[in-house]
Parts: structure tokens; C-alpha cells; sequence
């Protein structure tokens, strides 16, 4: 499925604020896994993630998806390769707070061309498989942290994407819905997602149904 090769990033490149993210990544991750990326702040996870969503190309090293270049997408090619193929779950939720739940996850399939008919559909399978549905009419701004990343979950799975994306996923959550997010995620495992969670939570060194666990350092692989 994801086929990273020989991976650097630096960012500052040729100035004194160079800094190396990533050193020589080279990994291979297969349909339907999922793998937990460890390791403290800085070590490059978020960094590898956003690589593998298109949202930043690597200063050198091939990234291929299903057998597709990546790292060498134009920017409009990259932004439809993250419309159809990847849900990301970013730490910080990302939600228009003015918007319904609904409505934020019906924005994100606009741009690929869904009759409202086919977006109301999708909404709703989405909102069901991230337990949201019940809050489907309520306002972003109106609720709980946990109901946030719920609503994130179900913005990613809107457009039925093979692979997902989690960048600390449980970081501005609690016990309780730290848990309900993992009774989730192994959901979507059996639905044969390949999933990638970048984190330092040690919830997930324990994980039954995870297939890996990658430690990262210093921008490297150990």
C-alpha cells in the first residue's frame, strides 16, 4: 500500500536553520495494517504523516501509494490525492466551529463532485461509524472535546479513504474517550483500513489488534 524509500526532510535547507525531520526513512506498510508510530516530540511522526497525506513534499526520497508517486505530486494533484485517498485526524480537530457536525463533514466532499443526494448518504454512514450521529445538527462550538474528535473521525472516513491518518490522536482527550477512540479505530481496522497513529500515549503499546509498532528518533527510525 505505502512504499517510503530512502526518505529525507530538512527543512531551511543550505541556510545555518537547517534542520533534518527526517533521516533515511525507508518502510513499507501493507493494506490493511496498522502501525503505531512512537516516539517524544520531534522525532519526525507528524512530519512522516503529513508526507504520506501530500501535505509536504520530502526534501529528497521516493513515497509511493499504491504503486503512484507521491512526493512528486503537483500541489492541485497532491490536494485531490488527499481529497480521495487519506482521512486525517490531526491533533488540534480542525473543525469549523460555526458550522454543524454535519455540515463540516459534507464541505469536505463538495470538491470531489458528490450529488447532494450521495453526500447525505456518505455523511450519514460516516456520522454512524464515529458515534456521532446523535449530534449530527449541533454546532461545533457547542461540544464536549470527545464529540470533537468524534466529529474529526467521521470527517476523515466522509470520503471512504483506504488509508488513515491519526497525528496525536488522544492528546486533548481523557481516559474515557481515549478508550472510545480505539474501540473506533479497530472498527476501521476491520473494515480493512490501513491506518497509521502517530503518538506518545502508551494506551496504544498495548493495542490487540495493531500490527506494529514503529519507534522513531531524531528524525530516524530505530
Amino acid at each position: 500500500m505505502i512504499q517510503i524509500t530512502n526518505l529525507n526532510k530538512t527543512f531551511h535547507p543550505d541556510t545555518a536553520r537547517a534542520f533534518t525531520a527526517l533521516d533515511s526513512i525507508n518502510l513499507q506498510i501493507k493494506e490493511n495494517e496498522l502501525i503505531i508510530l512512537k516516539g517524544v516530540s520531534g522525532s519526525g511522526k507528524s512530519t512522516l504523516l503529513s508526507i504520506i497525506a501530500g501535505l509536504q513534499k520530502p526534501t529528497h526520497g521516493e513515497l509511493l501509494v499504491e504503486g503512484e508517486s507521491i512526493s512528486k505530486l503537483p500541489d492541485l494533484h497532491a490536494s485531490h490525492f488527499r481529497a480521495s485517498s487519506i482521512g486525517f485526524i490531526p491533533q488540534a480537530f480542525n473543525l469549523f466551529e460555526t458550522l454543524s457536525v454535519e455540515e463540516n463533514l459534507s464541505v469536505a466532499l463538495i470538491p470531489l463532485g458528490f450529488s447532494p443526494k450521495e453526500i447525505a448518504k456518505k455523511t450519514q454512514k460516516a456520522l454512524e461509524l464515529a458515534l456521532i450521529s446523535h449530534k449530527r445538527k449541533e454546532l461545533i462550538t457547542n461540544l464536549s472535546g470527545g464529540e470533537k474528535q468524534r466529529t474529526a473521525i467521521a470527517r476523515a472516513l466522509v470520503n471512504d479513504a483506504k488509508i488513515i491518518l491519526c497525528d496525536e490522536p488522544t492528546a486533548n482527550l481523557d481516559t474515557q474517550n481515549s478508550k472510545k477512540f480505539i474501540i473506533i479505530i479497530e472498527e476501521l481496522k476491520r473494515l480493512g483500513k490501513t491506518i497509521i497513529i502517530a503518538t506518545h500515549d502508551p494506551l496504544f503499546d498495548t493495542l490487540s489488534f495493531s500490527d506494529r509498532i514503529i519507534k522513531m528518533e531524531d528524525g530516524k527510525i530505530l
